[in-house]
């Protein structure tokens, strides 16, 4: 059976009405329609891309997802700290400038001050005899705990201590402040103390309730062999601080993100 046509509407059909505003994707921009100010989209529902679902910050600005990336940038501006300190101190000794001559006098001033066997055995902190010793027993600890990159990380940075230290007390030929023997820049005793009780402190660090006192032990060794090595005369000041900004950078990448990994484990739900 064939069904009747439909009638349609023509132009000149005076049943016809004017044209009305349907709500699309043009009316949806008007200010105060449902759902304007989303260009994309006529209804309200939320957008399905990653961009829509971003937050803003306080300035308005779009921000990231977490989770949030590091930041290399405090990194490289904290090591270009230490190597511009050390070429500054190098410089100054090497061409005798007036901090060399600073150094000198406060050093000479400074040489016999203090209990002498007090000064000899802080002194003594920085020989390989006693600090290697020390951290072998905590890449021993950590090895037992189950860590396996700090342990590498650790040998490397004592490794390179030498590999440095060396060539540039060659190099500057620095002589002693008892003796006119040169070899004395940048202080290996020193440097020794710096990455020996740092690492084991690093080692040992995540391992122990108090955490904080692993750091806090590291750096009074540090400090204290520095006190020595100037007060018995087996050093300059300059030839201790040279060894502290050469070697902090072997530190710094290590302890930063030991601090990233431990921000982002505070900042993860737990279940």
């Amino acid at each position: 059976m064939r069904e009747t046509p439909r009638p349609q509407g023509t132009a000149g059909d005076a049943g016809s009405e004017l044209p009305q505003h349907l709500p699309g994707r043009a009316f949806a921009h008007t200010t105060g329609a449902f759902g304007s100010g989303t260009p994309h989209r006529s209804d309200g529902r939320s957008p399905q891309t990653p961009r829509g679902a971003r937050h803003t910050d306080p300035t308005g600005r779009p921000g990231t997802t977490p989770p949030v990336p590091g930041r290399p940038a405090l990194l490289v501006s904290l090591v270009s700290s230490f190597l511009a300190l050390f070429a500054l101190t190098t410089w100054q000794v090497a061409a005798d400038g007036p901090l060399r001559g600073l150094d000198e006098r406060t050093g000479r001033a400074a040489v016999g001050h203090g209990p002498a066997r007090v000064a000899e055995f802080l002194a003594d902190l920085g020989n390989t005899q006693v600090a290697l010793p020390v951290l072998g027993c905590a890449l021993v600890w950590a090895l037992v705990r189950g860590a396996r990159r700090a342990p590498l990380y650790a040998v490397s940075a004592m490794v390179a201590v030498p590999v440095l230290v060396v060539p540039l007390k060659d190099w500057v030929a620095r002589p002693g402040p008892l003796t006119d023997a040169t070899g004395y820049y940048p202080s290996g005793h020193a440097a020794t103390a710096a990455v020996a009780y740092g690492a084991a402190a690093l080692l040992v660090a995540p391992y122990v309730r108090r955490s904080w006192m692993m750091p806090v032990a590291a750096v009074s060794l540090t400090a204290a062999t520095g006190i020595g090595l100037v007060l018995r005369g087996y050093h300059w000041p300059l030839d201790v601080l040279g060894s502290w900004f050469l070697c902090g950078p072997l530190l710094l990448p290590w302890v930063l993100s030991r601090r990233n990994r431990r921000r982002s484990s505070s900042r993860t739900p737990r279940c």
